[in-house]
């Protein structure tokens, strides 16, 4: 991704308080040279400079079997800036612009099967977005309703 020197962030907790506000990212791959994107929720956790990015597929989304190096987007606000907002428009010549924050990782795919590490991810991401929607809606693992959609997802 370019990005001009003077917006280049460096300082992980901005990272954080991007993940947190909009955990719905988008994930790529390439297979044979063809990119391929996927849009998934996600939890992060970080310690240190190591960063861990949890989140599902269906089971039939063909990137479950792609391995290997991914690019991660995370999607922040954005929104366009006109020039007629600034004071001094004309005397410096402003032009229209996108203002916007994003970030991209890179990593390795790591999937799971074990049913007990899906059923930590569903249930942290439910109770991380029920409590955001003011819901109270919980991944019960022994229901077995519940514990039989583990089996759509990887």
């Amino acid at each position: 991704m370019y990005t001009p020197r003077a917006f280049v962030e460096t300082d992980l907790a901005h990272l954080d308080t991007l993940l947190a506000r909009d955990p719905f990212v988008t994930l790529v791959t390439s297979v044979e040279g063809v990119p391929f994107a996927s849009h998934l929720p996600v939890l992060h956790a970080r310690e240190g400079e190591r960063v861990l990015i949890e989140g599902h597929w269906a089971k039939a989304n063909p990137q479950v079997s792609h391995g290997g190096k991914a690019l991660m987007i995370v999607h922040g606000p954005h929104a366009y800036v006109s020039p007629g907002w600034y004071p001094d428009k004309e005397a410096a010549a402003r032009v229209p612009t996108w203002n916007y924050a994003v970030a991209h990782l890179t990593g390795t795919l790591e999937t799971a099967t074990d049913e007990n590490v899906l059923a930590s991810i569903v249930a942290r991401l439910s109770t991380r977005h029920e409590a955001a929607v003011g819901s109270d809606w919980r991944y019960e693992h022994d229901r077995d309703d519940h514990r039989s959609q583990l089996r759509g997802i990887v």
